[in-house]
């Protein structure tokens, strides 16, 4: 998969991310945290992932709301990229419970 991904393949590579969903162009995960400190924590994590593989989530947290929004902004849609980085994201919350 090269490029922006249609939504076919965005559909099929979504069906091994379930908690993700194709919304207004992007890749989109809300998670609740227990608290806010957890919340924090699951943002660090995140980040230092996301420094490594130099791909950066959009990210919104209020409170114990947590929502990432992947997209490549430098290809204009979702890319393979994104859908690695939601995988990534998925690991880090199932390791923090």
């Amino acid at each position: 998969m090269g490029g922006v991904l249609d939504e076919n393949q965005i559909k099929d590579a979504l069906t091994d991310r379930p908690r993700w969903e194709y919304r207004d162009g992007a890749l989109t995960r809300e998670v609740h945290a227990a608290d806010f400190m957890t919340g924090i924590r699951v943002v660090d994590e995140v980040a230092v992932v996301a420094e490594s593989l130099n791909h950066h989530p959009d990210i919104d947290i209020r409170y114990t709301d947590v929502t990432f929004r992947l997209v490549t902004h430098s290809e204009g849609g979702v890319t393979a990229s994104d859908v690695e980085m939601a995988g990534r994201i998925d690991e880090i919350l199932a390791a923090l419970g």
